[in-house]
This record gives structure tokens, C-alpha cells and sequence, in this order.
């Protein structure tokens, strides 16, 4: 978990020395015990008392093995890792799931706020069904321009990567219109390529629509934010060979993401999360645009 290296000794040595000649299987057992601890700390956690502006929510692959992570931004930037579920966001019992127990353990669904998904059509209709339609969604630009250019030969990709990048950043209408010539172009070629552009168009545009600062367009146009943690949590489970279970899969990443969370800085941007807030909630929040103004 640690990967023990040379700069992370210092905090390994001491854990360690009580433990020097014990067999595989007695180390083994306390990792179980102590990560399913983590689980319990990880799912426990309450959120009443924090003003969530942001959801992201995506999938992770161990061996064969699938969790869905969800991580909150708070109105002052600070990220937040809210839970964990077995399973695929393409599944809409499991998204469903993730977002009710969110909600048992806090998050309001009555208080509007943004949600950033990889695409997943289960993950946008959960969304609607546990915390109501007038929820703001964002997709993924990095999963859509992964997902067209498969579609297409080496030799189109930039062009195409090159013409997405720049209708988004137009205002909403002018970059759909955009988007929708670039499919007509892609329709006789390529026609794979022009439906996965079409599918879900408008709900990469929801930044644009709702007039979000540029300055968190970055943060809030992909699920990066939470691919981060996910990053920390690849390498410190990058020595696991093999995933037995969904079971094991859980606990290392509950572990992992607990681990990784300690090193979380606020997201780019986060001074003007000020004007989300006051665009999520009209006029409660315009004065605090007045007085951080």
C-alpha cells in the first residue's frame, strides 16, 4: 500500500517492527482486517455539515473487478472522497445505490448542485430518480473525445480532436452547432464516429450553459478530479497480481483512496466557485457574491 520507496520509509519502520518474521498469511490477515476497518470509516462518514457544489462520480477497473468512486467539492474548493459501491455506472441498480446511500448519509437532495459523470446513460437516469432532473449534469469531454476517436483512423484524429476542443470552447449553442456540422461531415465515412459524437451532445455543454467562469472549466469539464485520486489509488495498489474478489477490490480501495486523501489540494479554480454557488442558487447566494466582490 505503501510502496515502501525510499522517501516513505520513515513511516513504514515503525509499523513494521513488531511484525518482522511473521508469516505471509498472519500479514495478510491484519491488512484484511485493518482495510475493512477503512471501509467501515469511508461509509460511515457524514455530510450534513458540508456544502457540496460538485459530485463527481466514475468507475475503476481492478482485474476484472469494477467500483464505482464518487468524490464531492465543497464550496471552498476542498475535495472530499464520498463513497465506494461495487459494480459498473453503466449498472443503474448499482449507480442508483451509490446515490441513495449518499443521500442516507447527508447530501441533500433538494440542494442543487453540479454532477460530473463519465457519459454513463444508468448513471444520468440515477441521477434524475434520486436527486430530480433539475440537477445540473456535465459529461466528460475526455471520455466523448476517447469514445469518437476509437471510431476513427490514426490519420482523422487530430482533425476531429482539433475541431471538438475548439467548438467547446464557444458559448452553447454556437459549439452544438458546431459539433452537429463535424457529424454531418463524419456521417459518410465514418457514421460509428458521428453517432457517438451526437449521443449525450448536450449535456457537454452544460458548463457553457449555466455561464461557469472560464477559470473552472478545467475542473469541471472532465471527471480529472476525481481520476486524480484514482491515480493515487493505481499506485499504491499497483503491486496487487491478483483481485480474488469484488470484496478484496473494496477494501483496497477504500484503503487507497483513504491514503491518497491526504494529500488533496483544492481544485484550479476555486476562489471563483463563489459564482457556481450563486448560479446553483440564485439569489441566496448573490450576497456572497457582493461581499467576496
Amino acid at each position: 500500500m505503501r510502496g515502501v520507496s525510499t522517501r516513505q520509509y520513515q513511516g513504514v519502520i515503525p509499523e513494521m517492527a513488531d511484525t518482522v518474521g511473521v508469516s505471509k498469511s498472519s500479514v495478510s490477515r491484519q491488512m484484511i482486517e485493518a482495510s475493512e476497518a477503512e471501509v467501515e470509516a469511508l461509509l460511515g462518514r457524514r455530510f450534513e455539515d458540508v456544502n457540496l457544489l460538485i459530485i463527481y462520480v466514475d468507475g475503476m477497473e481492478f482485474g476484472d473487478h469494477v467500483m464505482i468512486g464518487a468524490v464531492g467539492v465543497d464550496a471552498d474548493g476542498h475535495k472530499h472522497v464520498l463513497a465506494i459501491r461495487e459494480g459498473a455506472t453503466e449498472n443503474a441498480t448499482v449507480a442508483k445505490e451509490l446515490l441513495e446511500d449518499l443521500v442516507s448519509r447527508g447530501v441533500k437532495p433538494d440542494q442543487k448542485r453540479l454532477f460530473v459523470i463519465d457519459g454513463s446513460k444508468a448513471l444520468r437516469a440515477a441521477i434524475n430518480a434520486v436527486f430530480g432532473a433539475q440537477h445540473p449534469v456535465q459529461r466528460c469531454r475526455a471520455h466523448k473525445l476517447r469514445n469518437v476517436l476509437d471510431h476513427l483512423p490514426q490519420d482523422r484524429n487530430s482533425q476531429v480532436k482539433s475541431a471538438m476542443r475548439a467548438a467547446w470552447k464557444l458559448d452553447a449553442d454556437g459549439g452544438m452547432a458546431r459539433m452537429k456540422k463535424l457529424a454531418e461531415w463524419l456521417e459518410r465515412d465514418y457514421p460509428a464516429a458521428a453517432a457517438s459524437l451526437r449521443e449525450g451532445l448536450e449535456d457537454c455543454f452544460t458548463i457553457n450553459r449555466l455561464d461557469v467562469p472560464p477559470s473552472l472549466h478545467r475542473c469541471l469539464a472532465t471527471t480529472n478530479i476525481i481520476e486524480s485520486p484514482h491515480s493515487g489509488v493505481r499506485m499504491r495498489t499497483r503491486r496487487v497480481c491478483r483481485w480474488r474478489d469484488s470484496a478484496m477490490a473494496k477494501r483496497w480501495m477504500a484503503s487507497a483512496f483513504l491514503a491518497t486523501e491526504k494529500n488533496f489540494r483544492k481544485i484550479m479554480g476555486y476562489r471563483d466557485l463563489w459564482a457556481l454557488d450563486a448560479i446553483l442558487h440564485g439569489s441566496k447566494s448573490a450576497a456572497r457574491r457582493e461581499a467576496v466582490a
